[in-house]
Protein backbone atom coordinates (compact mmCIF):
# COMPACT_ATOMS: atom_id res chain seq x y z
CA UNK A 1 0.00 0.00 0.00
CA UNK A 2 0.99 3.55 -0.49
CA UNK A 3 2.40 5.14 2.37
CA UNK A 4 -0.28 6.50 4.67
CA UNK A 5 1.54 9.64 5.61
CA UNK A 6 2.09 10.48 1.91
CA UNK A 7 -1.21 10.01 1.15
CA UNK A 8 -2.49 12.03 4.12
CA UNK A 9 -0.22 14.85 3.45
CA UNK A 10 -1.09 14.90 -0.61
CA UNK A 11 -5.03 15.02 0.25
CA UNK A 12 -4.26 18.01 2.76
CA UNK A 13 -2.14 19.81 0.26
CA UNK A 14 -4.43 19.51 -2.75
CA UNK A 15 -7.56 20.12 -0.42
CA UNK A 16 -5.67 23.60 0.34
CA UNK A 17 -4.96 24.36 -2.87
CA UNK A 18 -8.03 23.94 -4.56
CA UNK A 19 -9.34 26.03 -1.03
CA UNK A 20 -7.20 28.80 -1.38
CA UNK A 21 -6.05 29.16 -4.78
CA UNK A 22 -4.16 32.40 -5.02
CA UNK A 23 -4.82 33.98 -1.72
CA UNK A 24 -7.56 33.58 0.64
CA UNK A 25 -8.54 37.56 -0.21
CA UNK A 26 -11.28 37.67 2.75
CA UNK A 27 -8.57 37.24 5.48
CA UNK A 28 -5.73 39.32 3.50
CA UNK A 29 -7.94 42.10 3.01
CA UNK A 30 -9.27 42.17 6.62
CA UNK A 31 -6.86 40.64 8.72
CA UNK A 32 -3.18 42.02 9.25
CA UNK A 33 -0.52 39.71 8.70
CA UNK A 34 0.61 37.69 12.11
CA UNK A 35 -2.21 38.06 14.09
CA UNK A 36 -2.73 36.13 16.75
CA UNK A 37 -5.75 34.07 17.56
CA UNK A 38 -7.55 31.15 19.34
CA UNK A 39 -10.65 29.14 18.14
CA UNK A 40 -12.77 26.13 19.51
CA UNK A 41 -14.24 23.29 17.49
CA UNK A 42 -18.08 23.13 19.44
CA UNK A 43 -20.17 19.92 18.71
CA UNK A 44 -23.62 21.07 17.30
CA UNK A 45 -25.06 17.10 17.17
CA UNK A 46 -24.36 13.96 18.99
CA UNK A 47 -22.84 11.18 17.59
CA UNK A 48 -19.05 9.44 17.50
CA UNK A 49 -16.00 12.04 16.88
CA UNK A 50 -13.78 11.53 14.21
CA UNK A 51 -11.37 13.52 12.15
CA UNK A 52 -9.38 15.40 15.38
CA UNK A 53 -6.28 13.61 14.63
CA UNK A 54 -6.63 15.28 10.91
CA UNK A 55 -7.96 18.31 12.05
CA UNK A 56 -4.41 19.27 14.19
CA UNK A 57 -2.00 17.79 10.72
CA UNK A 58 -4.17 20.64 8.64
CA UNK A 59 -3.11 23.43 11.24
CA UNK A 60 0.41 22.42 11.22
CA UNK A 61 0.53 21.62 7.70
CA UNK A 62 0.14 25.40 7.17
CA UNK A 63 1.81 26.58 10.50
CA UNK A 64 3.96 24.13 12.03
CA UNK A 65 4.59 26.40 15.50
CA UNK A 66 0.64 26.20 16.54
CA UNK A 67 -0.91 25.25 19.68
CA UNK A 68 -3.82 22.92 19.50
CA UNK A 69 -4.89 21.12 22.66
CA UNK A 70 -7.51 18.22 22.78
CA UNK A 71 -10.44 17.71 25.51
CA UNK A 72 -12.00 14.85 23.15
CA UNK A 73 -10.29 11.74 21.03
CA UNK A 74 -11.29 9.62 17.83
CA UNK A 75 -13.94 7.31 18.50
CA UNK A 76 -15.16 9.07 21.60
CA UNK A 77 -19.13 9.92 22.06
CA UNK A 78 -20.05 13.43 21.62
CA UNK A 79 -22.83 16.09 22.73
CA UNK A 80 -24.09 18.87 21.54
CA UNK A 81 -22.19 22.32 23.43
CA UNK A 82 -18.88 19.64 24.01
CA UNK A 83 -15.90 21.34 22.96
CA UNK A 84 -13.75 19.10 20.98
CA UNK A 85 -10.25 21.13 20.73
CA UNK A 86 -9.06 24.75 20.87
CA UNK A 87 -6.17 26.27 18.45
CA UNK A 88 -4.37 28.76 19.09
CA UNK A 89 -2.46 29.82 15.93
CA UNK A 90 -1.99 32.88 13.49
CA UNK A 91 -6.01 34.13 12.63
CA UNK A 92 -4.69 33.55 8.55
CA UNK A 93 -4.02 30.30 9.48
CA UNK A 94 -7.31 29.42 11.44
CA UNK A 95 -9.00 31.11 8.64
CA UNK A 96 -7.71 29.54 5.75
CA UNK A 97 -7.99 25.95 7.68
CA UNK A 98 -11.56 26.17 9.08
CA UNK A 99 -13.74 24.79 5.99
CA UNK A 100 -11.45 22.07 5.52
CA UNK A 101 -11.14 21.31 9.43
CA UNK A 102 -14.95 21.28 9.00
CA UNK A 103 -15.34 19.16 5.88
CA UNK A 104 -13.32 16.52 6.95
CA UNK A 105 -14.51 16.39 10.73
CA UNK A 106 -18.28 16.58 9.38
CA UNK A 107 -17.88 14.08 7.33
CA UNK A 108 -15.74 12.00 9.28
CA UNK A 109 -17.68 12.04 12.87
CA UNK A 110 -21.46 11.34 10.55
CA UNK A 111 -19.84 8.20 8.64
CA UNK A 112 -18.06 6.85 11.90
CA UNK A 113 -21.63 7.42 14.11
CA UNK A 114 -23.29 4.95 11.52
CA UNK A 115 -20.98 2.56 11.66
CA UNK A 116 -20.95 2.67 15.80
CA UNK A 117 -24.42 1.77 14.60
CA UNK A 118 -23.44 -1.41 12.54
CA UNK A 119 -21.00 -2.14 15.53
CA UNK A 120 -23.05 -2.02 18.09
CA UNK A 121 -25.49 -4.25 16.35
CA UNK A 122 -23.45 -7.02 16.32
CA UNK A 123 -21.81 -6.52 19.89
CA UNK A 124 -20.94 -9.99 21.05
CA UNK A 125 -21.54 -11.94 17.56
CA UNK A 126 -18.72 -13.33 15.24
CA UNK A 127 -19.35 -11.33 12.08
CA UNK A 128 -17.52 -8.18 11.40
CA UNK A 129 -18.50 -4.87 9.20
CA UNK A 130 -16.42 -4.56 6.29
CA UNK A 131 -16.87 -1.36 4.13
CA UNK A 132 -15.95 -1.20 0.34
CA UNK A 133 -14.47 0.87 -2.24
CA UNK A 134 -17.79 2.96 -2.94
CA UNK A 135 -15.86 6.10 -1.30
CA UNK A 136 -16.00 9.53 -2.59
CA UNK A 137 -12.74 10.20 -5.20
CA UNK A 138 -9.94 11.47 -3.29
CA UNK A 139 -11.24 11.11 -0.06
CA UNK A 140 -11.34 7.66 0.71
CA UNK A 141 -8.54 7.21 2.70
CA UNK A 142 -10.44 9.73 5.24
CA UNK A 143 -13.62 8.09 5.04
CA UNK A 144 -12.29 4.70 5.50
CA UNK A 145 -10.23 6.11 8.68
CA UNK A 146 -13.10 7.43 9.88
CA UNK A 147 -15.14 3.52 9.09
CA UNK A 148 -12.16 2.42 11.17
CA UNK A 149 -12.62 4.85 14.32
CA UNK A 150 -16.10 3.69 14.00
CA UNK A 151 -15.67 0.22 14.95
CA UNK A 152 -15.92 -1.10 11.39
CA UNK A 153 -12.60 -3.06 9.55
CA UNK A 154 -11.41 -2.03 6.52
CA UNK A 155 -11.55 -4.13 3.30
CA UNK A 156 -9.14 -3.37 0.87
CA UNK A 157 -8.20 -0.19 0.26
CA UNK A 158 -7.62 0.35 -3.43
CA UNK A 159 -7.20 -2.04 -6.52
CA UNK A 160 -3.68 -2.73 -5.43
CA UNK A 161 -3.55 -4.00 -2.26
CA UNK A 162 -5.40 -7.47 -2.79
CA UNK A 163 -6.60 -8.98 -5.84
CA UNK A 164 -10.48 -9.65 -5.65
CA UNK A 165 -12.33 -11.49 -8.89
CA UNK A 166 -15.83 -10.56 -9.13
CA UNK A 167 -17.84 -11.46 -11.45
CA UNK A 168 -16.34 -9.68 -14.84
CA UNK A 169 -13.05 -10.69 -13.98
CA UNK A 170 -14.37 -14.04 -13.99
CA UNK A 171 -16.50 -13.85 -16.89
CA UNK A 172 -13.79 -11.91 -19.34
CA UNK A 173 -11.67 -15.07 -18.20
CA UNK A 174 -13.54 -17.88 -18.74
CA UNK A 175 -14.55 -18.84 -15.53
CA UNK A 176 -13.63 -19.40 -11.53
CA UNK A 177 -10.77 -21.79 -12.17
CA UNK A 178 -8.79 -19.99 -14.64
CA UNK A 179 -9.25 -16.49 -12.94
CA UNK A 180 -8.17 -18.02 -9.62
CA UNK A 181 -5.09 -19.76 -11.53
CA UNK A 182 -4.07 -17.13 -13.49
CA UNK A 183 -4.19 -14.36 -10.17
CA UNK A 184 -2.40 -17.15 -7.99
CA UNK A 185 0.35 -17.30 -10.61
CA UNK A 186 0.54 -13.46 -11.30
CA UNK A 187 1.17 -13.19 -7.40
CA UNK A 188 3.54 -15.38 -7.16
CA UNK A 189 5.69 -14.12 -9.75
CA UNK A 190 4.55 -10.72 -9.69
CA UNK A 191 3.33 -9.83 -6.61
CA UNK A 192 4.60 -11.75 -3.30
CA UNK A 193 2.27 -11.75 -0.39
CA UNK A 194 -0.94 -10.34 -2.45
CA UNK A 195 -4.49 -12.00 -1.05
CA UNK A 196 -6.71 -12.57 -3.51
CA UNK A 197 -10.67 -13.02 -2.93
CA UNK A 198 -13.13 -14.89 -5.60
CA UNK A 199 -16.44 -13.31 -5.61
CA UNK A 200 -19.50 -16.40 -5.49
CA UNK A 201 -22.81 -16.42 -7.36
CA UNK A 202 -23.85 -20.06 -6.52
CA UNK A 203 -23.21 -22.49 -4.13
CA UNK A 204 -21.82 -24.28 -7.57
CA UNK A 205 -19.20 -21.72 -7.68
CA UNK A 206 -18.58 -22.15 -3.97
CA UNK A 207 -17.71 -25.65 -4.58
CA UNK A 208 -15.33 -24.88 -7.19
CA UNK A 209 -13.58 -21.92 -5.71
CA UNK A 210 -13.16 -24.35 -2.77
CA UNK A 211 -12.09 -27.53 -4.88
CA UNK A 212 -9.29 -25.34 -6.71
CA UNK A 213 -8.74 -22.48 -4.40
CA UNK A 214 -7.38 -23.97 -0.87
CA UNK A 215 -3.60 -22.21 -0.57
CA UNK A 216 -4.51 -19.95 -3.08
CA UNK A 217 -7.82 -18.12 -1.79
CA UNK A 218 -8.12 -16.42 1.39
CA UNK A 219 -11.49 -14.93 1.30
CA UNK A 220 -14.44 -16.56 -0.75
CA UNK A 221 -17.35 -13.42 -0.93
CA UNK A 222 -20.89 -14.90 -1.19
CA UNK A 223 -22.48 -12.37 -3.21
CA UNK A 224 -26.42 -11.58 -3.29
CA UNK A 225 -26.66 -14.94 -1.05
CA UNK A 226 -29.78 -15.05 1.14
CA UNK A 227 -29.22 -15.99 4.37
CA UNK A 228 -30.64 -19.13 3.58
CA UNK A 229 -28.02 -19.82 0.87
CA UNK A 230 -25.55 -18.70 2.92
CA UNK A 231 -26.31 -21.42 5.99
CA UNK A 232 -26.55 -23.65 2.88
CA UNK A 233 -22.73 -22.25 1.88
CA UNK A 234 -20.94 -22.24 4.74
CA UNK A 235 -20.47 -26.15 5.90
CA UNK A 236 -19.30 -26.74 1.74
CA UNK A 237 -16.40 -24.22 2.69
CA UNK A 238 -14.14 -25.91 5.12
CA UNK A 239 -11.42 -23.85 7.34
CA UNK A 240 -8.70 -21.38 6.30
CA UNK A 241 -10.98 -19.62 4.18
CA UNK A 242 -12.48 -16.28 5.42
CA UNK A 243 -16.32 -15.85 4.20
CA UNK A 244 -18.09 -12.30 3.15
CA UNK A 245 -21.94 -11.84 2.84
CA UNK A 246 -22.49 -8.66 0.80
CA UNK A 247 -25.47 -7.46 -1.32
CA UNK A 248 -28.54 -5.60 -0.15
CA UNK A 249 -27.21 -5.75 3.38
CA UNK A 250 -28.04 -2.65 5.69
CA UNK A 251 -29.39 -2.08 9.76
CA UNK A 252 -32.63 -3.35 9.16
CA UNK A 253 -31.32 -7.22 7.79
CA UNK A 254 -28.07 -6.92 9.62
CA UNK A 255 -28.24 -9.50 12.14
CA UNK A 256 -30.23 -11.87 10.29
CA UNK A 257 -27.15 -12.19 8.26
CA UNK A 258 -24.38 -11.90 10.68
CA UNK A 259 -26.99 -15.10 12.73
CA UNK A 260 -25.64 -17.33 9.82
CA UNK A 261 -21.94 -16.87 11.29
CA UNK A 262 -20.30 -15.77 8.16
CA UNK A 263 -17.23 -13.72 8.55
CA UNK A 264 -17.69 -10.75 7.54
CA UNK A 265 -20.67 -8.16 6.15
CA UNK A 266 -19.78 -5.79 3.78
CA UNK A 267 -22.02 -2.83 3.83
CA UNK A 268 -21.96 -1.06 0.42
CA UNK A 269 -23.83 1.82 1.47
CA UNK A 270 -22.20 2.42 5.37
CA UNK A 271 -20.01 5.29 3.58
CA UNK A 272 -22.13 7.07 1.36
CA UNK A 273 -25.56 6.75 3.21
CA UNK A 274 -24.13 8.77 6.43
CA UNK A 275 -24.66 12.32 6.43
CA UNK A 276 -22.57 15.05 7.66
CA UNK A 277 -22.87 15.51 11.69
CA UNK A 278 -23.10 19.71 12.67
CA UNK A 279 -19.89 20.57 14.21
CA UNK A 280 -18.57 24.45 13.87
CA UNK A 281 -14.79 26.42 14.52
CA UNK A 282 -15.57 29.69 16.58
CA UNK A 283 -13.35 32.62 17.23
CA UNK A 284 -12.51 33.12 21.04
CA UNK A 285 -12.51 36.72 21.38
CA UNK A 286 -10.07 37.80 24.43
Amino acid sequence: MIAFEALLNKLITDALAEDIGDGDHSTLSAIPAGEKGTAVLKIKEDGVLAGMDVAERIFRHMQSDISFRAFKKDGDLMKFGEVAFEVDADVHTILMCERLVLNCMQRMSGIATLTRKYTDHLKGLHTKVLDTRKTTPNFRLLEKWAVAIGGGVNHRFALYDMIMLKDNHIDYCGGITKAIDKAFNYVQTQKPGLLIEVETRSLEDVTEVVSVGQGKVFRIMLDNFSPAMIREALPLIPPGFETEASGGINLDNLLEYASTGVDYVSVGALIHQARSLDLSLKAVMR
